[in-house]
């Protein structure tokens, strides 16, 4: 019934019956009295009449429709169907259910759920209603509405108040037990816990029935002091159980009066990390007197040291009683002081430093280099600083005298590298000076010359401006020169680290003096067995000690050099050697030059008789054509052949180039032709006439394909190259083809596709190539001939063929057959059409294409060229 959808709900509060009120609703007194109600209830009365015909009407509704929905009394009263449209989503179907149970047998009715108004609020609402009958047969329905939202949040929260107190117990993974004063178990929680007694098996039983007697001893105590102190007691002991020993705590407070709340945890774990902790210690104390490394422990802000091992006493040595107590700084470590403050500043940013590299004063004096590891460590809340010293000293050494190796090594191969790409002596020995002073970090490095006839100069030198330079220092002095050169002239290396330590000439002593050398290393340059100079290194501060790697350096520079002037003179002698090559290439080259121009001379002469011996032939050949062709045209008109046979000879003759090997025309009779007046006829048939045309024709054709030929090698091909479209030329080809291939009764099969692309071709040039293919066929094979043309596209270019089913060439004649040759006078192929397919592959190469020939493995030759796409960027043919 849809009217139950805002179903009253019978309400009685106080000793007040709203029924009775409502009966009669339109009296003042009932309407005051109603209104009284409602103001003291924190809801919404209300009265609904539903009639036997269904009809509905609202007698009532109080003004807590407000409060509660939102809604004025009087548009409840117009609409009730307003307050089932603010019912929550989800409580809608619950509602619809309950009020279609009391619409069908009229029973108290009562529902909890959520409205949602119209300022957005959720409120939670308990409506209740009961039904009363009246005498015409309908029913009242009287009711009241309260706003529980209060009572749920606080239900709520006291559901999840509830949950979390649960949820902390049971994540407890301890024993809890409540005991009374005189120690017996009130109850427990074991849940989560490795307990082997069941709960009847230890709620009501006594401690001492449970616990060991020490144990129970121990426990009985403690609950006695926690219940007289009210404090927190804490006891520990141990217990057997099937896993072995286990040790426990236990914690009681008081919790209820004569009873106590224990809480039981096992600290089995913690006792062993104890005992594994005190052994580390034990342990850490054995390596830290036993360390090779210093290991110190210091204060964190002023340095001052709690703790030193035997190490560090032998390290730094002072003794640990000189050490302890007094700072760093107080015993002069530092080298650098900004070192610790920067040590610390480190450690206050990460709390850990790890092999940083410093220098350290030992008690004698003497610098050490140590890397330092260090970390922030609490000393019974102390800041404090454990530091581990690893001496490296002797490590910087030879790692100092592997890199004095690896820079020896460097300027050896530096000098060997400029000895070898470079002819400059002077410089490569400049370079060389100036390079190993600043190896040696020596005063003045220089190379001293051993000459018979110059004396003693220097070639080179490098020297610190704060000392006098030896160069341009000479001497008249044979004796002294000869002393000189006595020092060194058994090739041994002269050491001298201090000049006044040494027995000297008193003329060496003042050389020395002059010149203020304290210390010198000297070693002798040897060409061979001869004594060429000295490499000589001085000091001039003060006295040296050179060290080994110093003098093997000077040696081996010392060779480098002897292999540079070695260089230098074996140059030198080249550079003469060169210089008469150059004049005798010069006289050779005049010679050949004359030669040369002897010959264009002799190519000159040449191509003037070609050309006259040409010019000569083809006028004669041209002259001897005309005659013939007239005599033959008067001896048809005179045969009777008619007209027909004129035009057929001269059409014979003007195809001389392409039907060179036609079959002579039958016989035709004898006849005397006058050749001139004063004598007597000759008798001369037509094939002889003819024989004769076709034998100047191919004189004239082979004489054109020479000059062609010969213009070609000095000129090249001029090519006139267009995009065309490669079957509409061929059809034009194919047309001028015909007639010769009819008279030679062969066929042309076309298989070339008309949609093939556009190509760059000179198309006068390709008619002459194409003509000169077929002309090779039909030369070379009796009429009958078969041709088939095709042609696709591969990699960018057109290919085309042309086969026949004639004889077959050897693969000899197919490899020559374009190429310019003299020709066997039994070949198949003659001189002229050979110098066509030559000029074949000359056009074709023009074109940017490839040609060639296949021999078939039954018979017949393909004959096949390649010629390049049109393209937009395409301009000409090469």
């Amino acid at each position: 019934m849809i009217a139950l959808n805002i179903m009253p709900i019978a309400y009685i509060s106080k000793g007040l019956r709203v029924d009775e009120v409502v009966k009669s609703p339109h009296k003042l007194e009932n309407i005051t009295l109603l209104e009284t109600i409602a103001a003291n209830l924190p809801g919404m009365i209300f009265q609904i009449l539903q009639r036997q015909d269904g009809s509905i009407s609202i007698l009532y509704v109080s003004s807590g429709c407000k409060y509660l929905y939102e809604l004025e009394p009087e548009a409840i009263q117009e609409d009730f169907q307003l307050l089932h449209k603010l019912i929550h989503p989800q409580d809608i179907k619950a509602f619809t259910e309950s009020v279609a149970v009391c619409s069908t047998t009229p029973t108290p009715w009562h529902w909890k759920g959520r409205i949602i108004t119209s300022s957005g609020k959720l409120k939670w609402i308990e409506a209740t209603s009961q039904p009363e009958l009246q005498e015409a047969g309908d029913f009242i329905w009287n009711g009241l509405v309260m706003d529980i939202t209060d009572q749920k949040q606080a239900q709520e929260k006291l559901q999840e108040t509830e949950g979390r107190y649960k949820a902390i117990l049971d994540a407890i993974p301890d024993l809890m037990f409540r005991i009374s004063r005189d120690g017996e178990y009130l109850d427990l929680k074991n849940e989560g816990a490795n307990v082997t007694l069941s709960r009847e098996e230890i709620v009501g039983k006594h401690v001492q029935e449970l616990l060991p007697s020490d144990v129970a001893a121990i426990s009985l105590e403690a609950i006695a002091k926690t219940l007289d102190s009210g404090t927190l007691q804490t006891c520990e002991y141990q217990l057997p159980t099937p896993l072995g020993i286990k040790d426990y705590e236990a914690r009681l407070v008081v919790s209820g009066e004569d009873e106590v709340l224990a809480l039981v945890r096992d600290i089995t774990e913690r006792k062993q990390a104890e005992v594994s902790l005190q052994n580390l210690a034990q342990k850490f104390a054995k390596a830290f007197s036993c360390s090779p490394d210093s290991i110190t422990i210091s204060t964190l802000q002023e340095g001052r040291f709690i703790e030193v091992n035997d190490s560090f006493v032998k390290l730094s040595g002072y003794e640990r009683e000189e050490a302890i107590g007094k700072t760093s700084f107080e015993l002069n470590l530092w080298v650098h002081d900004r070192d610790r403050q920067n040590l610390l500043q480190e450690l206050q940013a990460t709390g850990v430093v790890r092999n940083l590299e410093f220098e350290f004063r030992q008690k004698s004096g003497k610098i050490i280099t140590a890397l330092l590891s260090a970390e922030v460590i609490d000393l019974d809340g102390l800041p404090s600083i454990l530091a581990v010293h690893h001496d490296i000293t002797e490590r910087k050494q030879v790692e100092a005298q592997f890199q004095l190796c690896a820079q020896r090594d460097r300027l050896l191969a530096e000098t060997l590298v400029r000895i070898r790409s470079s002819l400059n002596l002077e410089q490569i020995l400049q370079t060389t000076v100036t390079e190993v002073r600043q190896f040696l970090q020596a005063d003045r490095v220089f190379i001293g010359l051993n000459n018979a006839n110059l004396g003693i100069r220097t070639l080179a030198e490098s020297v610190d401006p704060k000392y006098p330079s030896v160069t341009g220092w000479s001497t008249n002095d044979e004796a002294y020169l000869q002393e000189l050169r006595n020092l060194l002239k058994d090739n041994v290396v002269r050491i001298v680290e201090d000049i006044t330590q040494v027995a000297l000439s008193p003329k060496v002593k003042a050389h020395c003096q002059k010149f203020q050398t304290k210390a010198t290393l000297a070693v002798p340059i040897m060409l061979g067995n001869e004594l060429f100079g000295a490499l000589i290194a001085n000091q001039c501060s003060g006295s040296r000690h050179w060290q080994p790697i110093e003098i093997d350096l000077l040696q081996q520079m010392s060779e480098q050099v002897a292999i540079a002037i070695q260089q230098s003179q074996i140059c030198q002698k080249l550079a003469e050697l060169n210089t008469n090559l150059e004049r005798q290439v010069e006289e050779r080259t005049a010679q050949l030059q004359q030669k040369m121009q002897e010959v264009e001379k002799l190519h000159r002469v040449k191509d003037v008789v070609l050309h006259t011996v040409a010019h000569d032939l083809r006028t004669s050949a041209m002259g001897n054509l005309m005659v013939l062709k007239n005599l033959l045209n008067q001896r048809v008109g005179s045969g009777g052949a008619g007209e027909q046979g004129s035009r057929g000879a001269e059409e014979q003759g003007s195809r001389g180039k392409i039907t060179a090997s036609l079959s002579p025309l039958p016989p035709i009779p004898s006849a005397p032709l006058p050749l001139s007046d004063a004598q007597s006829p000759i008798p001369v048939s037509r094939s002889i006439i003819e024989r004769m045309i076709q034998g100047n024709d191919r004189q004239l054709t082979m004489i054109n394909s020479l000059l062609e030929i010969n213009s070609c090698e000095k000129q090249g091909i001029d090519i006139k190259a267009e995009p065309v479209q490669f079957s509409t030329l061929l059809e034009g080809m194919f047309a001028q083809l015909e007639p010769t291939l009819a008279q030679n009764q062969a066929t042309l099969k076309n298989l070339v596709p008309a949609d093939l692309p556009l190509v760059m071709a000179d198309a006068t040039r390709l008619q002459k190539v194409l003509a000169n293919l077929v002309t090779h066929s039909l030369q070379n094979n009796p009429p009958g001939l078969n041709f088939i043309l095709s042609a696709t596209v591969e990699d960018g270019m057109i290919r085309a063929q042309i086969r026949d089913d004639g004889v077959v060439m050897s693969k000899l004649e197919c490899d020559r057959l374009f190429d310019l040759h003299v020709r066997d006078p039994q070949d198949c192929c003659s001189t002229s059409i050979g110098l066509k397919m030559y000029l074949c592959r000359k056009v074709i190469k023009a074109h940017g294409g490839a040609i060639g020939v296949i021999s078939n493995r039954k018979r017949g030759l393909t004959f096949w060229f390649t010629l390049p796409l049109f393209t937009s960027s395409a301009t000409n043919c090469p």
